[in-house]
């Protein structure tokens, strides 16, 4: 199955080997690696080079060690993602409208991808959760509808990078732009204002109107910008 190594630097080239054998699909997400011993054998190095390349792999986010089990392949990018973002966010003194920004570029093109690839069980799921976003009893049940339904949007491209591009930007949104939300509705824009910005998007994708789900989307992403933008001395 692996091929054996002859090189000084061997753990790396156990990375590259594991990593090309995502890539090419002969390693699934979940799947179980070989334990430690039989790495070795296989690959014809010591067990030491094969603990620190597992050790890297697990930083980065693409191995997972579960204790008594074993070694897996991660079922998720997103935390391989976010971490290193986040640092690199922090320590280049990233401002909150980066994150919109990069939130802009995916969603409105999430949007418009979305209103092309929805199927019809799909667009009963997304006016449901519509639905529930209009009648939330209260700020947090409504924050909480308002993120699900834009990870609905991203799940109904049919894109998997994107749902998980997705899921890292409201991390990062979540960590560095705390109270976001409130701030908005304070900024004398009322929770109607919002949820009908809302509905637009959602009645223009089940209606397959890739061309009017993009404009609403974009204009929901820059009004938020704006607002964080007004707000951005207060983080």
């Amino acid at each position: 199955m692996f091929t054996p190594i002859k090189n000084k630097k061997l753990y790396r080239l156990v990375i590259d080997q594991i990593q090309e054998m995502i890539l090419d699909g002969k390693l699934k997400k979940g799947d179980k690696l070989p334990s430690e011993r039989d790495l070795s054998n296989q690959l014809k190095i010591s067990r030491t080079s094969i603990r620190e390349a597992l050790r890297a792999l697990e930083i980065v986010g693409l191995v997972e060690s579960r204790q008594g089990e074993g070694n897996f392949i991660k079922g998720s990018m997103e935390s391989s993602i976010f971490e290193p973002l986040s640092v690199m966010f922090m320590l280049s003194g990233g401002r909150p409208q980066d994150i919109l920004e990069v939130r802009r570029i995916i969603e409105v093109e999430g949007a418009i991808l979305a209103a092309k690839e929805i199927n019809d069980s799909q667009k009963e799921e997304l006016m449901e959760i519509m639905n529930q976003l209009r009648n939330a009893k209260d700020e947090k049940e409504s924050s909480e509808f308002d993120r699900k339904l834009h990870y609905m949007i991203a799940k109904c491209t049919g894109n998997h990078i994107i749902v998980n591009l997705f899921n890292v930007i409201s991390a990062l949104m979540k960590d560095f732009i705390k109270d976001a939300r409130w701030e908005i509705l304070k900024a004398n824009k009322s929770q109607e204002f919002l949820v009908n910005q809302h509905q637009v998007i959602c009645d223009a994708i089940v209606e397959n109107d890739h061309v009017k789900a993009g404009l609403a989307m974009k204009e929901h992403i820059e009004y938020i910008y704006n607002v964080v933008e007004e707000l951005n001395d207060k983080w």
